[in-house]
C-alpha cells in the first residue's frame, strides 16, 4: 500500500479538494483508501483534564486486590 499525504480546506461542501500535484501522483483507476484528519475541537482540553482526573481517582473496592502486588 502507498500512501499520499497532503492537507487541505473543508468548504463545508461534501466534496474534498485534491491538490493537482497530488492527484497527480494518484493511478488513474482502482480503489483508494481515504482517512480525514481534522484539527482536535476546542473542548477536547475539557475532555483530556476530566479523563486525567477519573484516572487519578483511587481504584475501586473490586481492583484493591491489585494493590498488594507491587
Amino acid at each position: 500500500m502507498n500512501a499520499v499525504e497532503f492537507t487541505t480546506e473543508l468548504s463545508g461542501a461534501a466534496t474534498l479538494q485534491i491538490p493537482t500535484e497530488v492527484a497527480a501522483q494518484l493511478p488513474k483507476t482502482g480503489k483508494a483508501r481515504v482517512i480525514v484528519l481534522t484539527d482536535e475541537a476546542t473542548d477536547e482540553a475539557a475532555w483530556r483534564a476530566a479523563s486525567y482526573e477519573q484516572f487519578l481517582r483511587d481504584d475501586s473496592a473490586e481492583d484493591a486486590i491489585y494493590d498488594s502486588v507491587r
